[in-house]
Formats: C-alpha cells, sequence, structure tokens
C-alpha cells in the first residue's frame, strides 16, 4: 500500500546543512553534542518555505532523526484506504501566538558561564538565533533569587528598610541574568522579557522568611511592595533592558504547604486583586512603565477559572491585568477544558503557560536522564494541548543546567533542553529542545491559529503565519508508522507516512 503512496505523492530529501551529532546514553536515549567548534541547526542558505505546490518536513523521532528535512508535495490521495486524515481549514482562525521560550535563572547562568567563549555562543544561538536556532522570542527573567540560585536572596534583605535605600540589584543579576539576556535579545531583536518575584523580603511577609508556609505580603507593605517592582524595572532598563510584563509573584498556592522549602508568598484572590487594584497597577500607570502588561496568578492551571473569576470580581483590579499566566505541574489532574472555561470567561484577556519543567517529580537519580524521548514526548503534547486551548505562549524552565538538573539551593533539581558539560566543554540538546523547536521556530509572532482536526494517536495544532505560511504540527504517538492524509482545504492534501513516536513540523505557501 505504502508503495502507491509513495508513486502519487513526490518526496525526496534535502538533509541538514548542520547535522545532529549524536551521543547515546541508553536505548532510545540520544542527545545532539554541541561544542565550540559544532553544532547542528537549520541550513542558513535555504528559503524559508518551498514553491508553491509542496511543502517542507521537518521530521524528529525516537529512533534518532532531529528536525530532519524534507520536501512533500501536494497531490491527488484521493482514492488511497488511508488510517488518518488531518484537516486544516484555514478560514476559521483563533488567538494570535505571542511566542516561545525559557527562564535566565541564576542556575542557566552559572552553567552557561562555564562554558569556554565560543561554545556559550553556540549554545545561546542554538535558542536565540532566528536563523538555524529555535528563534525563542520570551524571555523570564526573575526578580530576586529562586530555588534555581546557590543562595535565598531578594533585592533588599536589610531589615525594615522602608524607604527600599539598600534596594540593590545583586551580583547574579550582572554575572548571571543580564549577559545573557542581552546576548539573547541581540541575537533576535523581537525577544521580549517578563519577570515576577517568588517572595518579598523576609521583614515584610507576614513569617518574616523568605520560605515556609504561611508568608504573605503585610498590608502595611503593599505600596513599598509594588515601589520594589518599579525599582527592580528601573534597574533594569539602566542595563539595557525593557521589562515587557510582571507577574503578581510566582505560585502563591506554595505558602500554603507545609515544609515545602521552596521560597514563595501567597496571596488570596481577593488580596492579590486589592494589592494590584491600588498598588501595582497605579504605580505602573503613573510611570515611564505604563506600557508594562500585569499577568495574574503565575501558578497551576487547577486555579482555573475560580481563582481568576474571584480576582476579576474587583473591576478596577481586572482593569490593569493583561492575562493570566499558569505553570503546568498539575496538568494530569486538571482536563484542559478549564483553560476553554477561562478563555470564554474572560476573552479579552490572554494566556500564557509560563513555566515546565520534567525532573521534579522524580528520584535524584532521574532528576536529569540524558536523551529521555518520553520527556521530549510530553513537551510536545503539552504545547499543542495548550495552543489549542487559547494559550498565545508556552514557556519552559531553566535553558541550561549540569547533569545533576542544578544547581539548586535546596536540592530541588529538575531536567532541561539543554543540559552543560563543562568539563568537555560541550553542551547536550535532549528531545525537549527539539520538541519545543518545532513550534518555535515556525510559528511566528502574531500567527493565527487555524482549525485542524486530530485523532487519539496523532495529535495536531495549526497556523497561519503573518507571512501567509501554513504551519502544522503533528505527533504520531504509535509505536509504529502510521499513514496519515494531511489535507488543506485551501491547498489539497499530502500524502504521509508518519514513523513510530515522531514530531513532525509542516511549512507550506497558503496561496
Amino acid at each position: 500500500m505504502w508503495k502507491s503512496f509513495l508513486l502519487i505523492a513526490f518526496f525526496f530529501a534535502i538533509g541538514n546543512a548542520n547535522e545532529c551529532v549524536p551521543r547515546s546514553f541508553g536505548t532510545n536515549r540520544i542527545v545532539c553534542v554541541c561544542n565550540s567548534t559544532y553544532c547542528d541547526g537549520l541550513p542558513e542558505d535555504r528559503p524559508e518555505v518551498p514553491q508553491d505546490g509542496s511543502s517542507y518536513w521537518y521530521v524528529s523521532d525516537r529512533e534518532g532523526r532531529r528536525l530532519e528535512l524534507s520536501t512533500v508535495e501536494f497531490g491527488a490521495c484521493q482514492n488511497l484506504l488511508c488510517e488518518t486524515f488531518i484537516t486544516v481549514d484555514s478560514t476559521k482562525r483563533y488567538q494570535k501566538v505571542l511566542g516561545f521560550g525559557g527562564a535566565f535563572t541564576d542556575s542557566a547562568g552559572i552553567n552557561i558561564k562555564s562554558l569556554s567563549k565560543a561554545t556559550q555562543q553556540r549554545l545561546l544561538r542554538s535558542y536565540y538565533d532566528p536563523k538555524t536556532g529555535s528563534k525563542y522570542s520570551i524571555g523570564r527573567i526573575p526578580i530576586a533569587g529562586t530555588d534555581f540560585s546557590t543562595r535565598p536572596y531578594t533585592y533588599d534583605d536589610y531589615y525594615d528598610d522602608t524607604l527600599l535605600k539598600y534596594f540593590s540589584l545583586a551580583i547574579e543579576d550582572y554575572e548571571y541574568k543580564i549577559p545573557y539576556a542581552t546576548q539573547a535579545k541581540n541575537l533576535n531583536p523581537e525577544m521580549i522579557f517578563f519577570s515576577e518575584a517568588w517572595s518579598a523580603p523576609a521583614w515584610m511577609k507576614t513569617n518574616n522568611q523568605i520560605n515556609g508556609a504561611g508568608g504573605f505580603l503585610k498590608k502595611e507593605y503593599y505600596q513599598l511592595w509594588a515601589d520594589y517592582i518599579l525599582r527592580f524595572l528601573h534597574e533594569y532598563k539602566r542595563n539595557g533592558l525593557n521589562i515587557w510584563a510582571v507577574t503578581t509573584g510566582n505560585e502563591p498556592f506554595d505558602t500554603y504547604i507545609l515544609n515545602d522549602p521552596l521560597t514563595n508568598m501567597g496571596w488570596t484572590p481577593e488580596t492579590m486583586a486589592e494589592w494590584v487594584a491600588n498598588n501595582l497597577g497605579p504605580t505602573l500607570a503613573d510611570s515611564i512603565f505604563n506600557n508594562t502588561l500585569i499577568m495574574a496568578l503565575d501558578d497551576q492551571r487547577f486555579n482555573l477559572p475560580w481563582y481568576i473569576k474571584r480576582v476579576f470580581n474587583n473591576k478596577k483590579a481586572e482593569k490593569y491585568i493583561s492575562g493570566t499566566a499558569t505553570h503546568w505541574y498539575a496538568d494530569d489532574l486538571i482536563p484542559a477544558f478549564v483553560l476553554d472555561q477561562t478563555h470564554n470567561d474572560f476573552p479579552d484577556k490572554f494566556l500564557m503557560m509560563t513555566e515546565a519543567c520534567e525532573g521534579f517529580d522524580s528520584t535524584p537519580e532521574e532528576k536529569v536522564i540524558l536523551g529521555s524521548w518520553e520527556r521530549g514526548e510530553k513537551y510536545m503534547l503539552s504545547i499543542i494541548e495548550y495552543l489549542n486551548n487559547w494559550y498565545v505562549g508556552w514557556i519552559d524552565w531553566n535553558i541550561a543546567l549540569d547533569d545533576k538538573g542544578g544547581p539548586n539551593w535546596i536540592s530541588n533539581n529538575v531536567d532541561s533542553p539543554i543540559i552543560v558539560n563543562a568539563t568537555s566543554d560541550e553542551f547536550y540538546k535532549q528531545p525537549m529542545y527539539y520538541a519545543l523547536k518545532h513550534f518555535s521556530r515556525f510559528i511566528d509572532r502574531g500567527s493565527v491559529r487555524l482549525s485542524v482536526t486530530d485523532t487519539d494517536t496523532v495529535k495536531s495544532t495549526a497556523f497561519l503565519t503573518p507571512s501567509n505560511e501554513v504551519v502544522v504540527v503533528l505527533y504520531n504517538s504509535n509505536q509504529h508508522s502510521k499513514l496519515v492524509v494531511l489535507e488543506d482545504l485551501q491547498k489539497g492534501r499530502v500524502c504521509l507516512e508518519l514513523s513510530p513516536l515522531s514530531m513532525n513540523t509542516f511549512k507550506y505557501k497558503l496561496y
């Protein structure tokens, strides 16, 4: 049967200019190795899209392909007994995409800095180069320390400094965050940054600690905390980085977890709304940062839609808030329909996934599993799910970690799409890296989601770019090849054989 497919649909391989240098860490555990002189990437010397009547086809799979490039022709597939039909309808359109990216944590900066200058550049280009790299366009920059720091700290740990006289950026900002965020911006001028704090200084909180349960902002410091955020924005601007948005703070629900060592600060929906309405919102509006957006929540999606509804009961707060930020750590417990519900309740507020990582619930020995295809698959399926439920972006956590998944001052180590080996001056691109690149490299800012069908075993999402190109991403979760007809109702049909457990991106001209 597949031979007749090949006779009808003309198909040929182009190949990558810089192909993956594979290294195996076990069965189906392949990474691509990069160093100071070589790194895989998309070819620079080819058109962005093929000639009309054909589509580029990029494939990554468990067997070791990594964004392998081919061309497939639109053709007549009507009479084939195909197993699966995927239909794209570009007349039905939904949200616009803002972008994809990762976080400039202290730990990421420490690991990048451990490499030679030449290898650092290879790593940063892998993420931010618009031609050969992932074309990341959003960066997350924490306000002061996180668990992915080597110590707990804020920007004003001087007790009762109500004038913020001792406020200052930390050495970590100058060594590990600002330099690499600046280089990313230089590589891709479309980069935008958002920020949030994990905690106010301990002396501003009800538990007088930077972490631990029951730590809420004292009401007498509501305005001072808004002023603190404003000072951060000024300091980063002075260092050449404008912050596009801030959130109301990282994971406020962590403060309800007993014995949790994570740095945190709690909000109820009502106190969050009160602070935004009376302090943060007006403070930004009356400053040179009056175009800086505010995202609410920045926590798990089990808070949707009820938490946001209670925040937006405060109409003054709703006026200042542009979007809702969520993380992915409880997604297995909460179905995706809550995302649709939140969009339907507040269609003028955007939704963004602002933190994801693998290894967070693993044993210390499996915090990093080099070459894990299963972790790449989770990224791929999560991004499809969020995009198909109104989200405008999907942001990874640390952009680079070491082979233990750190450093992390509370030993909360996790995995990362890129793992650094400073001893050999090289880094490893994992399947998670390629899962994200299948989207970020091809779905430009301003792309509009299109109607697309999928099945239980072949998941899909589709977009129309500002350049009038269609991008379709498919994941074949079967352990065997899958015969598929991809039909664009405005373009025609393409006949495909998707390899087992494969990520597939198609890009073609609409007209």
